[in-house]
């Protein structure tokens, strides 16, 4: 027999990054929608028919979104708030609920479970009038069919749906249960009359992440519901990212055909399969979230152990999640030492069919194993971890001194800054001259020079306008750098860079992770000669701004044989370095940025422990050469803090920066609660839309969160980096910020002399 195949979903922005180019055009105003609906059908047609030729049994239509396939889901509910409503025309009010539109605000973003993809939260309430309009499905899945595939939809699943949506009133979203589930039975209703057979699954990674007894609850009553109703479609329910035991053991109770499970970052899902031995099992051993080629002897051994609880003939071998977490393919990348290593989306798909091919004929192809293995073995010859780097190890210390008072009171007297002090995040908009410039100086275009002194003249335009608009702690705004993560690598040792091994963060936006295969060290100071030459400019206090250990770690692809821990504690001995000489070079604010320490979290609560322990000693070890009177920023991004207060507190950082934009103060309450006694900086720009907020808006915005912070610990700000905005928006923007920091400034003097 062979053993069939089956891939989660695939990359939408294209080989090319297609999609990313043709919808900013179309922002931009420069191309009709058509153009964008005719890239799109290029790139399906592209992507399934790469799949077909490689031999995958279960293809997936409507895994493809122009911005996100939450956001897609809300369309096909109906559940678009209200303030969209009066947009007329259908695609101008999808970007809009991603991006917002002249006074109308984006709804809310966050992160998908624990990666660096960004998701569109829906907003339910009562006076929503759900409504089926399946049309993205269904044109699709034609759309496929008419080149001989007749694929798989994949639709986000009932109660993942209300599991990560937000309500504006009272209760919870599962409120809502039984005005979707009806409209999920409509859709498969609708979908049964597309062919004699048909497959859906539905994507449920809910179920990973600690199930609530209500979400546990419904599981039963839903699939029974929907299996009832769908006549000849097979459903398969998918989890990923975690183990979903106790949800297998309550779905073995339903008629549905199929589990997808992750057993590589869900390794208990082994314990679930005695719940599914009536079930086809569809098995994640190939890692859609790394890019290391697969052990195919490990992943064997895996499928065997999956076979002494399911026959073979009902197991299909699949990525472990959708692939839109990998680069396109590796045939674009240069040739490198580490390239034979490297699998990216295009090679798992080949991957998945080799798997299923040996594992169909019970025998390994011992040429390519014993290949790989050596392979392997040549990369880890190249480690040595734990090894100190520049004598760090034996002069740091593990924690800075002082308590927070203690070195607040320091930092007050020597920065003098005004109450509600305002301030950027780091970044500002990355023009084309600016990328130009860069290009040429690697290229060698251009000589070092010229690049230095197109940078410094950025540098000082930059500082000139914050101090025009009066800023308060200014920024360099970071010419020199092409991503916040990229950037530091390319200075550490043991980082690889790929050309083309770009990922999608959220819509348009795409980032290219740095590898990391070896030891990591600092050869030189990396940020010193540029934020000591914007300091010359000014005599506000200018931020050094660096890259915390988590984030680079969490942002990077690092290798899956090594302890994270140890990469993370050698990535902060080299940032520990580089803080000193800030300092030593008279930078009074040194941010620390951690965006991504958050979405490191284990799904399951039982595992955070060991996780935010060697975090936090990260941030601290990276930190520690600061002196009480130097001030350190953290940012941290789309966040829900209530779970890791007391991780934030330990952290300890004099001001931590925060995104709040379109969350409101619901995300700053905990704060308040648990009596926080650091400075915050809650987000008052929402910096991923194109809108410019004005001064009343501002106003709002900063008056509502003065009603959960004290005004003698608020930082004013905006959400997060300025880099992928332009400065038309900017500009008139952060002008307003400040403006309404000063009136609230005044107001609040004026009341305190009453």
């Amino acid at each position: 027999m062979t053993v069939k195949t089956l891939i989660n979903g695939f990359p939408r922005v294209g080989e090319n990054r297609e999609l990313k180019k043709v919808l900013e055009n179309y922002w931009a105003h420069k191309i009709s929608f058509d153009e964008v609906e005719e890239t799109a059908r290029v790139l399906r047609k592209k992507h399934w028919l790469l799949q077909k030729d490689a031999g995958i049994n279960f293809i997936s239509s409507n895994d493809f979104s122009l911005y996100d396939n939450m956001l897609d889901t809300m369309v096909l509910l109906g559940a678009v708030p209200e303030r969209f409503a009066k947009i007329e025309d259908k695609n101008e009010r999808y970007f809009a609920m991603a991006r917002g539109n002249g006074d109308v605000a984006a709804m809310e973003m966050t992160k998908w479970f624990n990666t660096n993809y960004h998701f569109i939260v829906p907003e339910l309430s009562d006076d929503l009038v759900f409504h089926l309009d399946p049309e993205k499905i269904l044109s699709e899945y034609r759309e496929a069919k008419e080149l001989g595939i007749a694929t798989k939809i994949n639709i986000i699943g009932p109660l993942t749906f209300l599991a990560l949506s937000k309500t504006t009133g009272r209760g919870d979203s599962f409120k809502y249960f039984d005005k979707i589930l009806p409209l999920y039975k409509q859709l498969l209703r609708e979908l049964a009359k597309l062919d004699e057979s048909v497959y859906v699954q539905f994507d449920e990674p809910a179920f990973v992440k600690d199930p609530s007894a209500t979400l546990l609850g419904l599981i039963r009553e839903t699939y029974g519901e929907l299996v009832a109703v769908s006549g000849k479609i097979k459903i398969i329910v998918t989890s990923y990212f975690e183990h979903a035991v106790e949800a297998v053991a309550l779905l073995r109770n339903t008629p549905i055909w199929g589990i997808g499970l992750d057993f590589l970052y869900g390794p208990r899902n082994i314990e679930a399969l005695q719940y599914a031995a009536s079930k086809t099992i569809i098995a994640g051993v190939v890692d859609g979230r790394n890019i290391w080629r697969n052990d195919l002897s490990a992943s064997l051994k895996l499928l065997e152990q999956i076979n002494e609880a399911i026959p073979k003939e009902r197991i299909i071998v699949s990525s472990s999640c959708s692939l839109l977490h990998s680069p396109y393919s590796v045939k674009n990348e240069p040739e490198s030492a580490v390239k034979k290593y490297l699998a990216f989306a295009a090679e798992k798909v080949e991957e998945v069919a080799l798997l299923a091919t040996l594992f169909s004929f019970d025998r390994l192809f011992e040429a390519e194993t014993s290949m790989l293995a050596e392979n392997k073995g040549n990369l880890l010859s190249t480690l040595n971890l734990g090894v100190p780097q520049n004598g760090v190890a034996e002069t740091c210390k593990q924690a800075r001194d002082g308590t927070f008072r203690e070195r607040n009171a320091l930092q007050r007297e020597r920065l003098n800054l005004p109450l509600l002090p305002t301030t950027t995040i780091g970044s500002y908009p990355q023009t084309q001259e600016l990328r130009k410039a860069r290009n040429d100086y690697r290229k060698g275009v251009i000589a070092e020079a010229a690049y230095e002194a197109a940078m410094k003249q950025y540098i000082d335009e930059c500082v000139s306008f914050q101090e025009e608009i009066g800023l308060d702690v200014l920024v360099h705004g970071e010419p020199e750098r092409n991503d916040m993560v990229e950037y530091f690598g390319e200075l550490l040792a043991g980082f690889h860079f790929t050309k083309n091994g770009w990922v999608q963060s959220y819509g348009s936006r795409c980032v290219k992770p740095p590898v990391i295969f070896s030891d990591v060290s600092r050869p030189e100071p990396m940020t010193v000669k540029w934020i000591t030459y914007a300091q010359s400019k000014t005599k506000k206090p200018m931020k050094g701004m660096l890259t915390g250990p988590v984030t680079i770690l969490n942002w990077s692809f690092v290798r899956n044989d090594i302890p994270r821990s140890a990469v993370a504690r050698q990535i902060a001995l080299a940032l520990s370095n580089e803080v000193a000489d800030l300092q030593k070079a008279g930078i009074t604010i040194i941010q620390v940025d951690e965006a991504a320490f958050r979405e490191g979290y284990p799904l399951r609560k039982k595992n955070t422990a060991e996780y935010e322990q060697w975090a936090l000693d990260a941030f601290r070890l990276a930190v520690s050469a600061a002196d009480k009177s130097t001030q350190i920023h953290t940012h941290m991004c789309y966040s829900e803090f209530s779970g890791i207060i007391k991780t934030i507190e330990a952290m300890d950082a004099d001001v931590l920066t925060v995104e709040t934009a379109r969350s409101g103060n619901k995300l700053l309450r905990v704060f308040t609660e648990t009596a926080y006694q650091n400075e915050i900086g809650p987000g008052v720009y929402d910096i991923h839309s194109p809108r410019v907020p004005s001064p009343a808006e501002f106003r709002e915005q900063i008056k509502a969160r003065l009603e959960v912070l004290n005004k003698h610990k608020m930082w004013v700000n905006p959400d997060c980096g300025l880099k992928t905005r332009n400065w038309e928006e900017v500009k008139p923007a952060l002008k307003n910020m400040v403006e309404a920091a000063a009136a609230i400034r005044e107001e609040i003097s004026r009341n305190a002399d009453r």
